[in-house]
This record gives C-alpha cells, structure tokens and sequence, in this order.
C-alpha cells in the first residue's frame, strides 16, 4: 500500500461531536443491509472483526490499483487507526498479496474473458466436455472461465483455482515464451513437487516439455494432473504473437470419445485460434516474437 495521502482533516478545526458524526454516516453507507431472516443467535455468532477485515480485503481487490489507509477507511466507513491495524495484520498473514494477485489478474483479463467465453462454450458444446481459460499468474496458472460440461462429468477446476504451472499442459503453454533464465527464476533447485509420476523433475525435464508443445501448437495429457483425467490444451496469443492465455478442454478419461479425441484436438486449436484472431494475433505474428526472444535469450 502506498503511504497516506488524504489528510485526517481536510481543513478547519472540527470538533469530536463533527468526527463521530461523519464516521458514524460512512459506517452506515459501507454496510450493507443484512438479510431479513438473520439467525437467532447473529449477535453472538458473528464476528465483527472478521468482516472489517473482509471489507478492506474486498475494496483492495475491485479497486483495481493500490490505495491508500485513508481511502481504504473512506471507503469502508473505518479509521485510518482501524485500517491501519487491519492491514498490517491481513499483510503479515499474506492476504493481502493473495487477493490483490488474484483481483488484479481478473480485473486485467476482462476483456480476454469476454472474448473467450462465446468459443468456450461452443467448444464444451462441440466436445461435450468442460472447456477452461486460465492465464500464468507467476508460476501458478490461473483458472478465469470454466464452462461446464451438459453431462454428468461436472469440472472441478473453478474460477479461481490455482496449480503449479510446471505441472500441467496448459502451464507448459503459458511457459512458452519464458527463457531459461526466466524458468529458473520461478522454479528454483528443489521446487518441483509432483502431482503425478508425469510431473516435470526438474528444468530440464520442463523446458523439454515447454518445447514439445509449443512446437505441437498444443498439449495432450493422459493422467499429467491427475490419474485417470485427460485434457487438450492450447495457446492464446495477443496481436504480438506473446502467448497470454491458455484454454483446454478436460475431464475424466470416460467422459471422453478416444475415437473422436484427435478430431476434439482439432476443435481445441481451432477454438484458440479464433480466440487469438479476436486479439489481434494474425500469423505473421510469431516471427517478430520469436525475434525478440531469441534477442532476449542470447
């Protein structure tokens, strides 16, 4: 957060009676109203300091850009003591980074989201399987969209969700236009945690991954995430040929027709295409990308 830059007092003197007053009417405009049928036990069950803590969390996450302790207060109905307190602890903790990755991250997609979300359901549709986007947030992917399959092989990969982007093919996408230098920054010696006995081991194993499909235009996991689960994945790229997102489809294995998989692969890198076209991307793209990364590799 940055330092304070509203002052306590705007001008004048004004007087406690004043101070109260003003705080006590923001307090009232920053609480929403509670539902009718509140529990009969709400006064003992609730914990006040909890949802003070809730409200700074959420007014950081959708406002988009960092704040300060008086306009978290404003914005909260709280004093900058109160905020301050609240901050500090929610920071020690490592919420505050949490929900501002996570907020920021979405509030930045939005667009891509919106974009996305006609041919994610178009490809659920066509494969009759779940189809998410996720992008690379650090070394974790990012689950934004899930459309949910019409059958009864319902996605538990959420918006929201959250896995090592070493581990999963969509991660090996996203990690398509990190250098090795890059790599090893977000993964040091010892990071590498298995999900499954197809987890990469180490940076070599990764970028050997990273290249295969990258060079593939997609990626096919047979059980990489979790045994007995299968998914295709391909690339999103923005009108500078950067990959920026990911979308897959996925699922159990029995949710899936194996005769038809290779056409669904077609479907997947068809749908992100298209997506990519409704980005900018056009194929002449990658190579003034890959220039570039190349430059920057050397």
């Amino acid at each position: 957060m940055r330092p304070a830059r509203v002052s306590a007092r705007t001008g004048g003197a004004a007087s406690p009676s004043g101070r109260g007053a003003t705080a006590k009417r923001a307090r009232k405009r920053a609480v929403a109203q509670p539902p009718g049928d509140l529990h009969k036990n709400h006064d003992i069950y609730f914990v006040p300091g909890l949802r003070r803590g809730l409200l700074m969390l959420e007014a950081l996450a959708s406002a988009g850009e960092p704040m300060s302790v008086a306009e978290i207060g404003k914005r909260i109905g709280l004093t900058r003591s109160s905020v301050f307190r609240l901050a500090y602890t929610l920071q020690h903790m490592g919420f505050v980074a949490r929900v501002l990755n996570i907020g920021y991250a979405y509030l930045a997609s939005q667009t891509l989201i919106e974009t996305a979300r006609p041919e994610l359901e178009s490809l659920r549709d066509r494969t009759s399987v779940s189809s998410h986007l996720a992008i690379l947030d650090r070394g974790e992917i990012l689950y934004l969209s899930c459309i949910q399959t019409k059958s009864g092989f319902l996605s538990t990969m959420n918006v929201g969700t959250r896995l090592p982007a070493y581990a999963t093919p969509m991660g090996w996408l996203l990690l398509g236009d990190r250098s090795t230098r890059e790599l090893g920054k977000l993964y040091p010696e010892g990071s590498f945690v298995a999900l499954t006995d197809q987890t990469p081991r180490n940076l070599a194993d990764l970028a050997q991954r990273i290249a295969t499909a990258v060079s593939a235009g997609h990626a096919i996991s047979h059980g990489a995430v979790e045994p007995g689960g299968s998914s295709i994945a391909a690339p999103i790229r923005d009108r500078e040929g950067r990959i920026v997102a990911a979308i897959d489809v996925s699922a159990p294995d029995s949710a899936f027709d194996m005769a038809a998989f290779d056409r669904n692969v077609r479907e997947v890198m068809e749908s992100a295409a298209r997506i990519s076209s409704r980005l900018g991307f056009t194929p002449d793209a990658p190579a003034e990308a890959t220039a570039r990364r190349r430059s920057r590799k050397a």
